[in-house]
């Protein structure tokens, strides 16, 4: 084990995981009664309600432990939240460490700013249900699932210092565009770019449904992460009342996680790291033709954890039906309304705000400071990172036409080599990405000053093949949309070249990212 969690530890993550808990819960039901300083009543709640709890109290979960070890270590850290809707945490957190409330002044630090924060989730005229470009700290678009890996690996490339952690609902797991994404790794360069901390989320169903990977036999589970070539750990919420547990757990599997990650940038980068972490994440010397195993967790927890167990007879905690509002009807059904009270005091607020519902002190202490919070992270706003293209002139690379109609030349070719210019002012925040088709489509003038980046082995028949590049070629237009996507939206430049025929996979993945 790489780290143990000291009870003081222990307190102050699940204190900010309550107060997480406590603002989602109020961001899909309430609508004034922010701290609940008089008995709820119906008209406090929304008139129609929408959101989505199931997935929010381990989104929380996750957010507090990673806050924990980026206080510890001053780490660079991104977070993504790939189950879809998980809007409620996202903005929750985002307030809790104080970039909400400076960013948009009129949802301030105390009982008025909460009662905004509340009153404007899913609401007309406030914000989605889902993690939208709005969002302090976001760069993937919630509303449409599958994307969250591939952007999470796009965000690390060409960035060395950055970890990013990306939450993987088992619902998105289930689309193509996320299974394809367990792949990206064999893209990345341990040594010019950062990594990527999977944590694949169980809570066993979708909207109506059980989960493909949550009911997997776990050996067939863990075999198939390891196919994919992760180190999995796995954390499995058996109780989940025993949150202590929970808590120690999960922080034990973040900080192996962690020092496989440092053995394996280490041994790559020509530091002190061995060849393996202490639960066998492999790292391996370069040039060897053993690509590293990358650490991950796996987390089981039930769906809906902490919320109400069971509605009108019903088990809801655990089930698909803690999957949207577990309280549908607080306005006309007395027992709801109660159980909405129950629910919210069972956070203990009063311990998590003041008199003026402001973070106690000792809530907000977890916070990391300035720039280290992930909703504050300027990775996530690319714009503030971004330096401008370098372009070579591009009369250089004009086509003399002495007379019409008497030489023929590929406006590709002549691209190409227009391309490969663009790379060689740019080697550190430009790349071009593929679906196999960079020589294909006549761009392999590129090839003169880069190489295609590959980490599996590379064999003497191979071409343009090596550790590091900045051509990615994957046979799915769906990875290299979401490298780009991911890129570009922290801070850097690139091009998606694919053929015009196929370039319509990726349509509606256009359409989420245009809203950036």
């Amino acid at each position: 084990m790489a780290g143990s969690m000291g009870q003081d530890e222990l307190e102050l993550v699940d204190r900010w995981w309550r107060a997480a808990n406590y603002l989602s819960v109020g961001q899909i039901y309430l609508l004034s009664n922010p701290l609940l300083r008089e008995p709820l009543a119906a008209d406090h709640t929304k008139s129609r309600l929408l959101g989505h709890w199931g997935t929010t109290p381990g989104l929380n979960f996750v957010y507090a432990h990673l806050n924990r070890v980026i206080r510890r270590d001053a780490l660079e850290m991104l977070f993504v939240a790939g189950p879809g809707h998980g809007g409620p945490a996202v903005v929750a957190n985002a307030w809790l460490e104080g970039t909400y409330s400076e960013i948009y002044g009129q949802v301030g630090n105390d009982e008025s700013g909460i009662a905004e924060l509340f009153r404007q989730f899913s609401y007309p005229g406030g914000i989605p249900s889902h993690a939208a470009p709005e969002t302090p700290g976001s760069i993937s678009e919630g509303g449409e699932l599958g994307y969250s890996l591939a952007h999470a690996y796009g965000s690390v490339f060409d960035n060395p210092q950055l970890i990013t952690a990306v939450v993987i609902g088992d619902g998105e797991a289930e689309t193509g565009p996320l299974a394809a994404s367990w792949h990206s790794h064999n893209f990345l360069d341990p040594v010019h770019d950062g990594a990527v901390l999977p944590i694949l989320h169980l809570n066993g169903y979708k909207i109506a449904n059980p989960t493909i990977l949550a009911r997997m036999p776990e050996e067939q589970l863990e075999q198939l992460l390891r196919g994919y070539g992760h180190e999995p750990h796995f954390v499995t919420v058996a109780d989940p009342d025993n949150t202590v547990q929970a808590h120690r757990d999960f922080a034990a599997a973040v900080d192996n996680c962690l020092a496989g990650i440092r053995n394996i940038q280490d041994s790559r980068r020509g530091g002190t790291g061995g060849t393996a972490d202490d639960d066998g994440a492999e790292a391996g010397p370069p040039g060897n033709g053993a690509a590293p195993r990358w650490p991950m967790i796996v987390l089981r927890s039930p769906k809906g954890w902490t919320g109400p167990r069971t509605v009108d007879g019903l088990q809801v905690e655990g089930t698909w039906r803690s999957h949207q509002v577990p309280l549908a009807e607080v306005r006309t059904n007395a027992e709801h309304l109660k159980q909405l009270e129950d629910w919210l005091k069972s956070y203990r607020p009063e311990e998590l705000f003041d008199g003026d519902g402001r973070l106690r002190p000792d809530v907000a202490a977890h916070a990391p400071v300035g720039n280290l919070r992930m909703s504050a992270t300027p990775h996530a706003n690319g714009g503030l990172l971004r330096t401008p293209l370098k372009l070579p002139a591009y009369a250089a690379h004009a086509v003399v036409v002495a007379e019409p109609g008497t030489e023929r030349i590929s406006p590709m070719i002549t691209l190409g080599s227009w391309m490969r210019d663009i790379i060689s002012l740019n080697m550190d925040n430009f790349r071009l990405f593929g679906p196999d088709e960079t020589a294909s489509n006549r761009l392999q003038a590129v090839y003169e000053v880069t190489d295609k980046v590959w980490q599996y082995r590379i064999d003497d028949a191979d071409e343009h093949l090596a550790r590091s590049g900045r051509v990615l070629e994957v046979l799915s237009e769906h990875l290299c949309q979401g490298w780009l996507e991911g890129y570009l939206l922290t801070g850097r430049h690139g091009v998606f070249s694919c053929y015009e025929a196929f370039i319509h996979i990726v349509d509606s993945m256009f359409n989420q990212h245009a809203k950036w």
